[in-house]
């Protein structure tokens, strides 16, 4: 599993688009729509950390509950009164095993519980945070229409760039060392 599967760790797509968009940031846009851009990208960034360590609460409360949860059904279980033994119609006694051992809460399974429901909640809260950030990211850039526009137009250009340099590479045959390629 990469570290980019968690959305609080994702980086840049690859050092050669990085390359690529700095050049049209830098002379597409003006000082206020970089400014804008680099607010938004601040603003997903925070959603995306906010929103994995709430998940992550979450993920760790929810596994506290289950642990306790099973618990008490296991004390339950514990004092209650079990068959020791199942009889037939034709007379013979079957005796039945202790399962006191077998449903006892482990460590093991308190560690798995708080690992899995943690990640759950990490994940699920990151992609949560980047999922609003997204949107108020959105209705940042958005918010003033010619600097939106000038936008547009800038990553229109920077895409066709983009694509133009993934062609090169096709064309040439290189496949390997490119970050460009999906």
């Amino acid at each position: 599993m990469s570290s980019d599967s968690l959305a609080m760790f994702r980086k840049n797509m690859g050092p050669e688009l990085g390359k690529l968009a700095e050049e049209h940031l830098k002379h597409d846009l003006q000082q206020s729509d970089r400014d804008a851009l680099q607010g938004a990208a601040k603003t997903v960034t925070t959603h995306a950390s906010v929103g994995s360590l709430i998940g992550l609460g979450l993920g760790v409360y929810l596994a506290f509950r289950l642990r306790t949860a099973r618990k008490a059904v296991f004390n339950t279980f514990k004092t209650s009164e079990q068959p020791t033994a199942l009889r037939f119609a034709s007379g013979r006694e079957q005796p039945l095993p202790d399962l006191k051992t077998v449903l006892r809460p482990s460590t093991l399974g308190d560690v798995a519980t708080y690992f899995f429901l943690g990640a759950g909640g990490l994940f699920f809260g990151g992609e949560m945070g980047v999922l609003t950030g997204t949107f108020r990211a959105k209705s940042q850039i958005g918010a003033d229409r010619e600097s939106r526009e000038r936008i547009r137009t800038a990553f229109r250009r920077f895409q066709a760039d983009a694509l133009r340099t993934q062609a090169d590479l096709v064309e040439k045959g290189d496949t390997k060392g490119s970050g460009l390629l999906l």
